[in-house]
């Protein structure tokens, strides 16, 4: 049984929120929209906490990272604009996912900074939280960054895992798999032009449109290193909690508005 009240794969670009994307409201329009109808879908289910799968949290080689402190705070800037957050942390939860993580041979880290509890008990909040937290309803979160360094099948292993913690906390929690795709799509972009870069998008939008995301486990390292994507083991994390005939998807968007690819995905 799914025992998430929803989940989504979202992306996490700035200029997805209207207010970091002057001077240039339309360029991530398309994704907006449907980052909105995410968020309505989410706040309709009425979650107790939510959970966020990040690339860009804290990073430990050959770990998964559970952020287990009293509260995160995160801020983005972007064409002079500002935005902040500051969430409470579920730990309760977070502790019970990484016990059954360990109980799966999973090598966890458990994380927190400065102080065991109090308003100094603080990590930060990446672009990849603070993003598609932006268009969700306030509750406290749980939020892991996974390793590159372990195996997809890890991935898959510690999604289970994270789902039987959750069946049994008796809560209701959403899950977000936050991840940008492909990010060789433009020559003049960070990390140049590949032609990976849309192939893999294209067979990722195929998978999603077919719930079967245990696919993206058969791209082999080159055509990865190629195209550059940074959702796959998040993803991986959401197809290890919901299991392949508890999966009723929504794909709602895909575009390359820059040099990166964005896509909108809701599990109902």
């Amino acid at each position: 049984m799914n025992p998430f009240v929803f989940a989504c794969i979202t992306p996490h670009g700035s200029e997805i929120i209207e207010e970091l994307a002057k001077p240039y409201p339309e360029l991530m329009k398309k994704t907006r929209l449907s980052m909105e109808s995410l968020g309505a879908s989410m706040k309709q289910s009425n979650p107790d906490t939510i959970i966020v799968l990040t690339p860009h949290g804290t990073r430990i080689d050959e770990q998964f990272a559970i952020v287990n402190c009293e509260h995160m705070f995160g801020e983005m800037e972007d064409y002079g604009a500002k935005i902040s957050m500051d969430r409470k942390v579920d730990r309760m939860l977070a502790g019970a996912i990484a016990d059954h993580a360990k109980k799966k041979g999973l090598p966890v880290a458990t994380l927190g900074f400065a102080t065991s509890e109090g308003p100094l008990s603080c990590m930060p909040l990446d672009w990849g939280v603070v993003v598609p937290l932006y268009f969700m309803p306030e509750t406290s979160i749980v939020v892991i960054t996974p390793s590159r360094s372990l195996s997809f099948e890890d991935h898959l292993l510690f999604g289970s895992a994270m789902a039987e913690a959750v069946a049994q906390s008796g809560k209701r929690v959403g899950l977000i798999a936050s991840c940008d795709w492909s990010h060789a799509h433009d020559e003049t972009g960070p990390y140049g032009f590949h032609e990976a870069a849309r192939q893999l998008d294209e067979q990722v939008v195929t998978l999603l449109h077919t719930a079967h995301l245990e696919g993206m486990m058969q791209f082999e390292p080159e055509f990865i290193e190629h195209a550059k994507p940074d959702g796959i083991w998040q993803a991986l994390m959401l197809a290890g909690a919901i299991a392949p005939n508890e999966r009723k998807v929504e794909f709602l968007s895909y575009e390359v508005p820059t040099y990166f690819g964005l896509m909108c995905c809701a599990f109902h």
